[in-house]
């Protein structure tokens, strides 16, 4: 192990990341071709890295990109 701590994001994290857009419109954004493959599907839902999350915002919602970031 390295030491690197790793950051997990579900839904509800996102939509926060994402400016508090509703539960159907992060949908409709974790599902598009060019948004992070989950790295896991557990029972209570998908989960990513919060990385490559946070590098989509940047890339994609540049006006939210501060929110996104802890």
């Amino acid at each position: 192990m390295t030491g690197r701590s790793i950051r997990l994001l579900g839904a509800h994290e996102i939509r926060i990341r994402l400016g508090g857009v509703s539960r159907q419109r992060t949908y409709q954004i974790t599902c598009r071709d060019d948004f992070p493959r989950p790295v896991a599907d557990l029972a209570q839902g998908k989960v990513w890295f919060a990385e490559d999350v946070d590098d989509w915002i940047r890339t994609h919602r540049q006006h939210q990109a501060a929110v996104a970031e802890p």
